[in-house]
């Protein structure tokens, strides 16, 4: 019998889904989708990762009830949170393109109209613990409550206002540092309320910070720790330059915690942490210490 070298060499292949016709095909996996969050209904939060529904989270003053996490709130809700009346003082102050910056003009015009805000900044008067004290609020939705012209002049007008009608002030201060937009300008706003502060305190009038998250830049450099009185937020990040900057400017790694609150407590530059559910309470027993009862 002769070997068929062809046929034993060059066969083809044996299908591979010969004798599988009635075996139904795997089904494909569908993609897996990310669980959508109705708008205004539920926020996801930023440190712990939890769906807390945002009526809860409204309750408890913006602080997540799975690990305690403050999220940051808009200007006027924190005045809400801590003033028993409020009457805004210098609401029509605004600033422009001066340097021709591009791409500014209509970013201010696009901020304005989502937040309903001049600038990054609201100021004015209202009672704390039956004490009637002078408030600026920095609010993080204009570009990070960075401190342009606008910013400067309504904090200084601020401690100026105050210093006429003998008021103390209290400030919420959170901030991105200096606009870069607005270039040597913004830088100009640093000795501008430097100087309101100092006129303040040289009448004899009490400032008390609230440091919140974050507080850098600029406005660390100046009236953020200028105060008589400086409290913190459990947790905000306050300093300078940001970490992430200083780890790669001297190639070291930071500290567990660095230039949080609790940090920055332990190294003697905050004199208290106050829970945000607390504030108000705190603030009025320090204000009537230093300004009594009631100031009309």
């Amino acid at each position: 019998m002769k070997f068929d070298f062809k046929k034993f060499f060059f066969k083809k292949p044996k299908n591979e889904l010969e004798g599988t016709e009635n075996v139904p095909a795997p089904a494909e996996e569908e993609p897996k989708q990310e669980a959508v969050i109705p708008e205004k209904l539920a926020e996801k939060c930023e440190k712990c990762g939890q769906i807390i529904l945002k009526d809860e989270l409204d309750a408890n003053f913006g602080i997540c009830p799975k690990c305690g996490h403050c999220r940051k709130i808009d200007a006027r809700r924190r005045i809400d949170l801590c003033l028993d009346d409020f009457t805004e003082l210098f609401a029509d102050e605004e600033s422009g393109n001066t340097l021709d910056f591009p791409g500014y003009t209509e970013k201010l015009a696009d901020l304005r109209e989502k937040t309903g805000e001049k600038d990054g900044v609201v100021c004015g008067t209202g009672h704390i613990g039956g004490v009637l004290t002078a408030v600026f609020s920095m609010d993080y939705r204009f570009m990070m409550g960075s401190m342009g012209h606008t910013v400067g002049e309504k904090i200084a007008k601020t401690f100026e206002y105050a210093t006429e009608k003998s008021l103390p002030v209290v400030g919420f201060v959170l901030s991105g540092g200096a606009r870069m937009q607005e270039g040597i300008i913004s830088l100009m706003q640093m000795a501008k309320t430097s100087a309101a502060v100092a006129k303040h305190g040289e009448a004899g009038l009490l400032y008390i910070s609230v440091l919140t998250d974050p507080t850098t830049g600029g406005v660390s450099a100046s009236f953020a720790f200028e105060s008589d009185i400086i409290m913190a937020e459990k947790g905000a990040l306050i300093g300078f330059a940001g970490p992430r900057v200083i780890e790669q400017t001297i190639r070291q790694k930071l500290p567990e915690g660095f230039q949080r609150a609790e940090f920055i407590e332990e190294k003697g530059f905050a004199d208290l942490i106050v829970e945000r559910k607390e504030m108000k309470e705190k603030l009025a027993a320090i204000l009537r210490l230093h300004c009594g009862e009631v100031v009309a």
